[in-house]
């Protein structure tokens, strides 16, 4: 003998009736979760890092150490991540115990140079300030987009007023916070290598 369970049968039209009475929101509230960087940002926060290294230049040909430690805190705040915890930074001219600078302070000599009050970074030389660049480009070789995160990876050249470049190797990894804002959160540094 067979058995059956029963079971409830709706019907469509009273299922659609139901739905349809239910209330409209007028101002529904959105919230976009997809902070995905993309690669117009990532070319803009490159050109910020070159205009705040030349902007930490003038304010030390204008005002010397203080005006430029003054600018160089404002551009570490607006570019670096060290509001959220260590930043990977590994300048290209650091050695020893000093290598590395996982806080402002440390990136903060590696622009201006050491405070006076200050030996941790007594070897620093200051890369915004101990020449007087005027121009700055970025020359990617690599560019990766990881969702809120970008790798890139090439040159910046560098041109001082009286016409020398340098040329350091750059990596950077550029966070794009969920606000929106774009943050370095590693910067690594070198020299070309020479085999001579």
């Amino acid at each position: 003998m067979l058995k059956f369970k029963s079971r409830l049968i709706i019907p469509t039209v009273l299922l659609l009736s139901t739905i349809s009475t239910a209330p409209a929101l007028a101002n529904p509230s959105v919230d976009v979760f997809d902070n995905t960087i993309t690669v117009e940002e990532v070319m803009a926060a490159q050109r910020g890092w070159c205009a705040g290294l030349l902007a930490i230049n003038e304010a030390y040909q204008e005002g010397g150490f203080k005006a430029a430690k003054a600018k160089a805190e404002a551009v570490i705040d607006a570019a670096y991540a060290y509001d959220f915890g260590p930043v990977a930074f590994k300048p290209t001219y650091a050695i020893g115990e000093n290598t590395f600078r996982q806080d402002r302070a440390g990136a903060v000599a590696y622009f201006v140079g050491p405070d006076p009050s200050v030996k941790q970074f007594g070897k620093d030389q200051g890369f915004a300030t101990y020449r007087n660049w005027k121009s700055c480009e970025i020359i990617d070789d690599v560019v990766q987009i990881f969702g809120a995160t970008a790798n890139t990876m090439g040159f910046v050249k560098i041109v001082d007023n009286e016409g020398g470049v340098a040329q350091p190797e750059k990596t950077w990894t550029f966070w794009k916070q969920k606000t929106g804002d774009i943050r370095i959160v590693l910067h690594h540094s070198s020299t070309p290598f020479d085999a001579r």
